[in-house]
C-alpha cells in the first residue's frame, strides 16, 4: 500500500496578496451545458470575474459576445477568454 502524502494530492497556497473575483472556471463548472448565454446571464450575471483587466462583472463580458448559445463548457470559456484575454491576474495590494 503506497503511503499517504499531501504533498501529491494538492496544492499548496501561499499567504501573498488575494485576487478579486471568481476564476471564470469556477463559474463555468456551477452551470449545467448546453445553455443560453441569458440564462447564463440570470444565473451568474453579477458575479465578478477576475481578468487580465482586473474583475469585470460577467454581464458586461455576456453583452461583448455574439454567441446566444453555448453547447458546451469550452465554448463558453473560448468565448469568454475572447473578450478578457489571457493573462497574468492583478492581486490586490
Amino acid at each position: 500500500m503506497a503511503e499517504d502524502t499531501d504533498e501529491a494530492d494538492g496544492v499548496e497556497l501561499g499567504s501573498g496578496p488575494d485576487v478579486e473575483g471568481a476564476p471564470i472556471a469556477r463559474v463555468a463548472e456551477r452551470l449545467t451545458w448546453a445553455i443560453q448565454k441569458s440564462e447564463i446571464d440570470r444565473k451568474e450575471g453579477d458575479t465578478a470575474v477576475r481578468t487580465p483587466d482586473g474583475p469585470q462583472e460577467l454581464t458586461d463580458i455576456l453583452a461583448e459576445i455574439d454567441e446566444t448559445y453555448f453547447p458546451t463548457r469550452q465554448a463558453f470559456r473560448e468565448a469568454v477568454d475572447g473578450v478578457i484575454g489571457t493573462g497574468p491576474v492583478p492581486t490586490e495590494e
